[in-house]
């Protein structure tokens, strides 16, 4: 019954989300700034779910400049918990297909995620020439998953190197997101899935391998992210034991 009951919950809302801020979004349409109040939006979902989502931030987070966050991507549960801590003029970057997904691909589209086609190279290459523009031009931030796709509960993936050339060739930081593990977390028959931890780390200055490789700033973050990873997962296990959410 409950898990009846959190489907309709959860696939009216987000028809009414998507078709309500399409409208919204029409009045500025592509303004970075939807992305962060509609992913505020679908995170109030985490509460129908029964998760807690504890968001973490550094301080002084909220001045951060032009930037690329990378976070880790493991299932279609970061849209209700990694989407609280998007910040405001961020944009995500996503593959193409999702404008094709009801309702929700229009809302994507229209509050100005970039959308690549990962299946053509030269277009996915020539996104970056898009990024480093766009960051001359304005005040904005790029949100890229480089593991590339869903890493469904095989931990934390290698990283492809897109996010890491633009924010090289913009001179821009990187900054890691972490979300602790949600794989088989959700059971939509249990009134309470316990506590998902979202950190978002300090920035990385990317001056420090201009010269070097790409690889080695990629590696660089992604072992930053592991052993992050690996502290969260420890202390979300340790207080759910002791029931301390």
């Amino acid at each position: 019954m409950l898990l009846i009951l959190r489907t309709i919950i959860v696939v009216i809302y987000s028809i009414l989300v998507s078709v309500f801020g399409c409208i919204w979004c029409l009045f500025s349409p592509r303004n970075p700034r939807h992305v962060a109040t509609f992913g505020r939006l679908f995170g109030k979902l985490s509460t129908v779910f029964g998760l807690k989502v504890e968001l973490r931030r550094p301080e002084g987070a909220d001045n951060y400049g032009n930037a690329i966050y990378i976070a880790n991507h493991q299932n279609n549960c970061d849209m209700i918990t990694a989407a609280k801590i998007v910040q405001p003029t961020t944009v995500t970057v996503g593959k193409k297909s999702l404008l094709w997904v009801p309702f929700f691909g229009l809302l994507y589209w229209l509050t100005g995620n970039l959308l690549i086609d990962r299946d053509n190279r030269a277009k996915a290459h020539g996104t970056i020439g898009q990024l480093v523009d766009q960051f001359n031009r304005k005040r904005i931030s790029f949100w890229m998953f480089p593991e590339g796709t869903r890493s469904r509960g095989r931990g934390l993936l290698p990283f492809k190197t897109g996010a890491f050339h633009a924010a090289l060739a913009a001179g821009v930081p990187i900054i890691p997101i972490v979300v602790s593990n949600t794989h088989d977390k959700i059971k939509l028959n249990r009134w309470k899935n316990g506590l998902v931890i979202v950190e978002m780390l300090p920035p990385v200055d990317v001056k420090q391998f201009e010269s070097s490789s790409v690889r080695k700033l990629a590696t660089h973050c992604r072992g930053l992210m592991a052993a992050k990873l690996e502290e969260l997962n420890a202390e979300v296990q340790e207080r759910e034991k002791n029931g301390k959410i």
